[in-house]
């Protein structure tokens, strides 16, 4: 292991497949691991199995994702795939399995029928797209909080004393009383850069309100979601740092985002928490290659986009939470998704009808590796 980039953000389940590849230098040898399903999710997968391609080692034969239930009284819920590998040169037909078996010509990293393509960390995006952040930080002790959360759409409160002079402040006995509770909280830290903060307590840590209309995307959703709940939202609602935010986004980009496209992505090359979709910045959004529609391609990818919005409001006593649910979600929301994945399609040139969403993440990852080669 001591030869492979980034050691440290390996799984310690890496090292058999590191092992098991070093058995088969110079043998005959081929060899098949079960393992959680880390091994081909996320940022591990470049740091794990590009060394590994770059020695010899592909991949001969795969199971996607399956869990794998304890016979224990209270059951452990594991993620598992079955990987098998070798450096032996094989003209055989590569073969995934699901709940089907697939022959394929060749299995990437993302055990799909792909290129041998990585998509590696990125502080930037490939695209010319507004950057993707964090929402409001406020390291307080919960005393700038008040209730829940987006995905549940239940409305939460924050104390934002902004620009407030200290004549203001002062004037007001329970916002003071927060203050000083805030300020005693980061200095109690054992963070000394939380310590640092308490020279300014009636300011967020990480403060981040946009100008303009703006993007929500929650960092962890349910696999269950064909689509990740996503928010567009105007200046006046402030996020927390729980969720991701795209400052500055249009409903042009709100469009691409909630699209099947983009979904397609999320699921191949995202990580996970246990199984849900892990949503990350330098992973996801930034190495995700985005379309060059036409101006009258971008007008309709905006008219379905507020489309779904409008959908939504048609709901306003539900959260996403249940106007995601595949079970629950109401008809005029389906049929907005769809019409936004068809004009999403079509701005990249997929055919509606013929796309299936891994011959999508196959052509979406040729589309990547043109953008960062060129």
């Amino acid at each position: 292991m001591e030869k492979m980039e980034n050691v440290g953000n390996l799984d310690y389940v890496c090292s058999w497949y590191k092992k098991a590849s070093e058995f088969m230098a110079g043998n005959n040898i081929r060899a098949a691991l079960v393992s959680t399903n880390s091994v081909s999710q996320g940022e591990l997968v470049a740091n794990l199995w590009k060394p590994l391609f770059d020695e010899g080692v592909h991949i001969d034969f795969a199971h996607r994702t399956f869990r794998w239930d304890s016979e224990a009284k209270l059951k452990a819920h594991v993620h598992c795939v079955i990987i098998g590998f070798s450096t032996i040169h094989s003209v055989k037909k590569k073969i995934i399995f699901t709940e089907e078996r697939q022959e394929v010509p060749n299995i990437n990293a993302y055990l799909l029928n792909a290129d041998n393509i990585f998509i590696e960390s990125r502080v930037k995006s490939i695209c010319n797209v507004p950057e993707i952040g964090i929402g409001n930080k406020p390291i307080d002790g919960g005393n700038y909080l008040f209730t829940e959360e987006f995905i549940n759409q239940k409305p939460r409160y924050c104390l934002w004393l902004g620009d407030c002079s200290p004549n203001e402040i002062r004037s007001m006995p329970k916002c003071m009383k927060r203050v000083e509770a805030v300020r005693k909280y980061r200095l109690e830290s054992t963070s000394a850069g939380t310590v640092k903060l308490a020279d300014k307590p009636t300011r967020f840590h990480v403060g981040n309100m946009p100008k303009h209309t703006y993007v929500v995307i929650p960092e962890v959703s349910s696999e269950k979601r064909r689509y990740i709940p996503m928010g567009f939202m105007t200046p006046n609602i402030l996020c927390s740092n729980l969720v991701k935010i795209v400052p500055d986004a249009t409903l042009y980009h709100f469009g691409v985002l909630t699209s099947n496209v983009h979904m397609a992505w999320v699921r191949a090359v995202c990580g996970r928490l246990k199984s849900d979709y892990r949503y990350s910045k330098d992973i996801v959004y930034n190495n995700f290659p985005w379309c060059s529609p036409t101006e009258e391609q971008k007008a309709k990818i905006e008219k379905t986009a507020q489309g779904i919005l409008d959908a939504r409001a048609l709901y306003p006593d539900s959260s996403l939470a249940d106007l995601y649910d595949e079970l629950l979600m109401p008809t005029e929301l389906r049929k907005a998704h769809q019409q936004n994945d068809r004009a999403v399609m079509q701005a990249y040139g997929f055919s509606v009808k013929d796309t299936t969403e891994e011959s999508c993440v196959a052509e979406l990852m040729k589309m990547y590796q043109y953008i960062i080669t060129s």
